[in-house]
């Protein structure tokens, strides 16, 4: 493993704010990104993921490129939540194992991001398609985890299906992402240069401030998941790096670029704490946000950004030379 990466990675502007963030939650600062100031860092984020994206596949990857890439996203998508679940359910009740599993079986937009940004800085080349993977991989984990809840609950107790794939398929992150997608695929480059000063340039920045309000939210849900236990603690930390290592061996198996496979990985060892949240709220009340939110933001998250990301890039390294 290469220690510079480590290092680059950690001193980086977003990881320092990431930081400064939990100290100021350890220290009891006053400091606070307003609510309505974060939700347009986050929008802004996903917007400007998406119409690059857009851009790039726009301009023709191949497409048996790009189907096993997606295929695979899908795939992890899907076998995760299932996997889970049945380790989760023989600790804690049904509901809470199914938002669980939902969560780790979804993806983190924000890491995706920092991925991204990472990779630019190491000149290394990825797919526009990657953008497609990350907006699919949201809403099949969220309708498995919600399928496996409703097979083992009391049936009494089973919601309407049809506000689940509402909400899966509509949630603001996933729509806002997709919506972006489509828009770089049919613009002109002309008409894309013209805001890609907005959309490129303040990429950076943007995301040094966002990160400034994850290390507040993760500071404050670290705390909430103390008194859960040990298992969801090792839980938060072995599974993505569990899900990181099949994700890799099998990318590097079918020969998918180092640049692909990497955001694949980042993906699959991801958990969301946007778009399950949300989800839940509605399809599995019983849930317990308290326990699910934190696993992903308190522990997941600081795990792939700080050290996640070097650590998986600089592994592929290895294999693929």
């Amino acid at each position: 493993m290469n220690a510079n990466l480590i290092l680059e990675n950690l001193f980086s502007p977003p990881i320092l704010f990431f930081l400064a963030g939990l100290v100021a939650v350890a220290v009891r600062s006053d400091l606070a990104v307003p609510r309505e100031v974060a939700r347009f860092l986050s929008l802004y984020l996903l917007f400007s993921i998406g119409l690059k994206g857009g851009m790039e596949l726009s301009h023709g990857d191949d497409i048996e490129a790009m189907l096993v890439p997606l295929g695979l996203a899908v795939a992890f998508s899907i076998i995760v939540p299932i996997y889970t679940f049945f380790i989760l359910k023989r600790k804690i009740d049904v509901h809470n194992a199914g938002a669980i599993a939902a969560t780790y079986g979804s993806v983190s937009a924000v890491t995706f991001v920092t991925a991204v940004s990472f990779l630019q800085q190491s000149g290394v080349d990825f797919g526009g398609h990657m953008i497609a993977a990350l907006a699919i991989m949201e809403s099949p984990a969220i309708i498995v985890g919600v399928i496996l809840i409703r097979k083992f609950q009391d049936k009494s107790k089973a919601g309407r299906m049809r506000h689940i794939f509402h909400e899966a398929l509509t949630n603001g992150s996933v729509f806002i992402i997709l919506v972006s997608l489509v828009i770089g695929m049919v613009i002109s480059d002309k008409q894309y240069s013209a805001v890609a000063p907005f959309s490129e340039n303040l990429f950076k920045g943007i995301l040094t401030l966002f990160m400034l309000d994850m290390g507040l939210l993760a500071g404050k849900r670290i705390a909430a998941l103390r008194s859960r236990g040990v298992f969801l603690l090792l839980f938060s930390i072995l599974v993505p790096l569990l899900n990181a290592a099949v994700c890799m061996i099998v990318c590097h198996a079918v020969g998918v670029s180092l640049g692909n496979a990497f955001l694949l990985i980042i993906l699959a060892a991801s958990a969301s704490y946007i778009a399950v949240p949300a989800a839940m709220r509605i399809a599995v009340p019983q849930a317990n946000p308290g326990i699910y939110v934190p696993m992903s933001l308190g522990i997941t998250f600081p795990l792939n950004i700080i050290i996640g990301i070097p650590l998986y890039f600089s592994i592929l390294q290895y294999l693929y030379s």
